[in-house]
């Protein structure tokens, strides 16, 4: 991870979960959800994240990909239960999700972090959506819209989803969790492009799939900013770049204009 995430009064929690029993964490043989959880480093709050986890779905499966831990978070995931893909390097931001969904064996894919602690009552509508229906089950949550300047990672959600044609997202976007979305989706859009999330979500739409942001789960303030005054965050550029990225292959696939009227320019006649 580029940047470290904590919910608010954190250190009380894991205060409390260290007196609570350990609830391990039971794989279905034959799942129907498979909850994939990137982590690298994330000892404080994984067991958070798994107690809830243990909860969303009693056909479900919990993959804990840990990439480049170095303070035990596999052992952790492991003691919980949870099916453990590790790497030695870290993986990036992003890319866990689809060595997770490539692991995955449930028709349901459920994507969270591994540094938020989210109850299982705010999980449990994704994966309702997408058993109902719903191809791309959304966080509808679209970030801060107040002060004078808005966040450029706003508004480029913003602009990608008006682009799509898709304004009713407002700013929901596949970069937030949690998100769910069918395996069956994952598999035709290509794993490969969950590694960036806007990528994947254009995917989706240019294939006609159905995409909905479904329950509001304010992310947001589960993540305090890590780099103040002068100091650039680098996930601004990251996510940003991954919108751009996602602009052209909007290009590649419906033309130069993405799909848009030149109502009808004779541009060509004063070449």
């Amino acid at each position: 991870m580029l940047r470290k995430r904590r919910l608010a009064g954190g250190a009380r929690q894991r205060a409390r979960d260290s007196k609570r029993p350990v609830r391990r964490v039971l794989n279905h043989p034959n799942p129907i959800v498979s909850i994939i959880i990137p982590a690298m480093n994330e000892r404080a709050t994984l067991p958070g994240v798994l107690r809830e986890t243990c909860r969303v779905h009693p056909r479900s499966e919990t993959i804990v990909v840990a990439n480049g831990s170095t303070d035990g978070t596999p052992a952790i995931a492991r003691k919980w239960g949870a099916r453990v893909i590790v790497t030695e390097e870290p993986l990036g931001h992003d890319v866990g999700r689809r060595v997770g969904a490539e692991a995955a064996r449930g028709r349901i894919l459920l994507f969270i972090d591994a540094d938020m602690i989210i109850p299982a009552t705010e999980l449990r509508p994704y994966v309702k959506a997408v058993s109902e229906g719903v191809d791309v089950a959304l966080n509808d949550y679209s970030g801060p819209l107040e002060g004078r300047e808005i966040h450029p990672v706003v508004l480029a959600k913003y602009s990608l989803n008006s682009l799509l044609g898709r304004s009713d997202l407002k700013g929901a976007s596949l970069t937030a969790v949690p998100h769910a979305m069918s395996r069956s989706v994952a598999e035709a859009i290509g794993y490969e492009a969950l590694e960036v999330p806007p990528l994947a979500l254009v995917a989706a739409l240019l294939r006609g799939y159905k995409v909905r942001a479904v329950h509001s789960v304010p992310v947001g303030r589960m993540n305090p900013i890590k780099y103040r005054g002068r100091q650039e965050d680098p996930l601004t550029g990251l996510i940003v770049g991954d919108h751009l990225e996602a602009v052209h292959r909007l290009i590649l696939e419906r033309g130069s204009r993405g799909g848009y009227s030149d109502l009808g320019r004779q541009r060509d006649k004063v070449r």
